[in-house]
């Protein structure tokens, strides 16, 4: 078995990382903010942007396994159900190829689940080549993550998990990254709410945003690989609990993950509450965020 789960790893990564020369582009097209391709490589699927010169991966799912999570980043964002187990109402900022929102779907299938996108071309792509799926729980809005939280805050609106995942691989906007932002998002966690940011794991920039959300959150986890990819960082409405107390939950979740490919032990096994950026690192503010000039 063991075997057998070695070999998928390595030809998944083959695909992931194998030259561009062998990719099909199915789609492309020039958005308002961006441009969005739509490649496949065999079996995988992958919803890409260029940015800087170069296309980063948003979005991939294999079309023969569509269940099977891709991304590391995107199993340690399920860091998230550790905390809260049965959320009832979700918000997504940051659509991507709505990976992310179908599984939460199968796994929660009566929760109510809200993504926010600002790019109209993005939810159009993801519902025709990455199955996007939507009814009466499952909805997607075309607006700007700043401005639906502030409109949230004035309807009352609470959350049992908030997921930002606007980042792009090289990018995320300044807006969504200083300490008001993150006062406003933590306003809209219910009393149990947590909420898993995809962050930078490495730039300058890194103890800049680690610091902007201890100024609002406190302590917080962070769930990182050995691969030094993407970060996570997950936050609590209330006092963070400790590791002892989280570990009550991971047995439930482990069977009821497992068909995903996200080992909910190998999640916790990822978290860490050290600090390790300085006690004097500036915060992001919306007078001051020159969040681009830092990730360089």
């Amino acid at each position: 078995m063991r075997t057998n789960v070695y070999m998928l790893t390595i030809l998944l990564a083959f695909s992931l990382f194998t030259t561009s020369a062998l990719a099909k582009v199915i789609h492309q097209e020039r958005s308002m903010y961006r441009n969005i391709l739509v490649e496949d490589t065999g079996n995988l699927r992958c919803l890409k942007f260029n940015v800087k010169s170069k296309k980063t991966n948003q979005s991939c799912f294999l079309k023969s396994d569509p269940n099977r999570l891709v991304f590391n980043y995107t199993k340690l964002m399920f860091s998230g159900m550790i905390v809260n187990t049965n959320p009832s109402r979700v918000l997504i900022v940051g659509l991507g190829g709505g990976t992310m929102s179908n599984t939460l779907h199968q796994l929660l299938p009566d929760a109510e689940i809200e993504n926010i996108e600002i790019d109209p071309a993005v939810i159009k792509v993801a519902r025709q080549y990455f199955s996007f799926f939507e009814n009466d729980k499952v909805t997607s809005k075309v607006v700007d993550g700043r401005i639906f939280i502030k409109r949230a805050l004035l309807k009352k609106q609470h959350y049992d998990w908030i997921i930002l995942d606007a980042f792009n691989g090289d990018y995320i906007p300044e807006h969504l990254m200083t300490k008001e932002f993150l006062e406003e998002t933590k306003k809209l966690l219910s009393d149990n709410g947590v909420l898993t940011a995809n962050t930078f794991s490495i730039s300058d920039l890194y103890d800049y945003e680690s610091s902007t959300y201890q100024s609002v959150f406190g302590d917080f986890y962070q769930v990182k690989s050995k691969r030094q990819e993407n970060r996570i960082i997950l936050a609590t409405k209330n006092d963070l609990p400790s590791k002892a107390q989280l570990e009550t939950n991971l047995a439930a979740l482990h069977d009821l993950l497992r068909p995903y490919d996200v080992n909910i032990l190998k999640v916790f096994n990822s978290f860490t509450d050290k600090q390790d950026w300085p006690e004097n690192a500036p915060i992001l503010t919306d007078q001051f965020s020159p969040a681009n000039l830092l990730n360089q």
